[in-house]
């Protein structure tokens, strides 16, 4: 993540999507156009099938993907790359509707894809290219495949906390023991088991959510909680100013601070773990190269190189193999950091998201 994440946690546009075109009259259009104009959208042609659209999050997340894994794949198979950024799951959906296609690939995180499976706007992976080729465990979920995760993790402040910052999110809620104002994001279904968590939930016991114990918690602790964060360059400014003695925030952005030599420690301990899916847009006119791209993009040492420049944490367990051990203990999926987090249950959430985050802004503004 300069890795913005959204949302349930993804990072969305909601920029409006062409309405009430078919595919046929998009067809008819490009016809007529005669080559003299450039379509934006993507129509069903011999041509096309030669370019490959993936959305994307832009940044440091693009230029890590071009150089590990679309350059890759665009070598290997002839297949050129474009891209269509901010990645959007609103444009994801209007696409499906209307026939009118931006992208063919993109990345979701596990609320955004199980959103999109009830929905119906991705390809089923029965049937795909990749469904007869050798995948690890638990790398498909909901049609979508896993590549890699970033977390949420508390960073601090250690000249403002030179004995020590929080090392659980009990600490963190410990205003005594841990004196200094504090930051978290704005992101309901992030925040909730973490104030579990500070209850003392077990990280096994957490879902479903206890959503009424995880508000009383949110209330012992919110006179400190003077920002919530709503973008990762703005968390990380909070820090980096000294404006929060300690935050929750995003793992790459303090592993960025403490990189550049500012005061800033980590704890890897109760890390909140997000998953990144690769899947591919319903009725997409590449859906057969997208699927065979998507097989390319987790291959171990693609995947390897891509998370060690974007820093992530690679979802392919061989990936490691690529991986030096220092870089490793700095990823949330490495098998130094990955048994002290905890991942999150998009599936068993407890309760309707949508109603449990508008009681979350409606806490935020009382």
């Amino acid at each position: 993540m300069s890795k913005d994440i959204d949302k349930t946690g993804n990072k969305t546009s909601h920029e409006p999507a062409a309405q009430g075109w078919s595919r046929r009259s998009v067809m008819k259009v490009a016809a007529g156009a005669m080559g003299a104009l450039a379509m934006p959208a993507i129509v069903r042609s011999a041509r096309a099938a030669e370019i490959l659209y993936v959305n994307t999050w832009g940044g440091t997340w693009e230029k890590a993907a071009v150089k590990h894994l679309f350059e890759p794949f665009t070598k290997e198979t002839g297949v050129e790359i474009r891209t269509v950024s901010p990645v959007s799951f609103a444009k994801l959906a209007a696409q499906v509707r209307t026939g009118v296609y931006e992208f063919d690939v993109t990345t979701l995180g596990g609320g955004d894809i199980v959103r999109a499976n009830a929905a119906k706007i991705i390809d089923p992976l029965a049937g795909s290219p990749l469904a007869s080729a050798g995948l690890w465990k638990d790398a498909v979920f909901e049609n979508g495949v896993a590549s890699h995760a970033f977390s949420t993790v508390i960073a601090y402040r250690t000249d403002r906390l030179p004995k020590g910052g929080p090392q659980n999110w009990a600490d963190f809620w410990n205003r005594q023991e841990f004196p200094g104002t504090r930051c978290l994001q704005r992101y309901c279904a992030r925040i909730l088991p973490l104030a579990l968590l500070a209850d003392g939930v077990p990280q096994d016991k957490l879902y479903p959510l206890d959503t009424e114990r995880a508000f009383r918690a949110l209330e012992r602790i919110k006179p400190d909680l003077r920002v919530w964060w709503t973008q990762g360059q703005q968390s990380q400014q909070l820090l980096r100013d000294g404006e929060v003695d300690m935050i929750g925030i995003w793992h790459s952005r303090a592993l960025e601070l403490i990189d550049q030599g500012h005061p800033v420690g980590i704890s890897w301990k109760q890390a909140e773990i997000d998953r990144a899916y690769w899947v591919v847009s319903k009725d997409s006119p590449r859906r057969e190269i997208a699927w065979k791209f998507i097989q390319s993009a987790v291959q171990p040492e693609r995947l390897a190189g891509f998370c060690r420049e974007a820093l992530y944490g690679p979802l392919n367990p061989d990936a490691f193999g690529f991986i030096p051990k220092e870089e490793a203990d700095r990823m949330p999926t490495g098998p130094r950091n990955y048994p002290l987090a905890f991942e999150q249950n998009v599936k068993d959430f407890g309760g309707n998201v949508q109603k449990v985050t508008q009681r979350f802004e409606q806490w935020l503004a009382s």
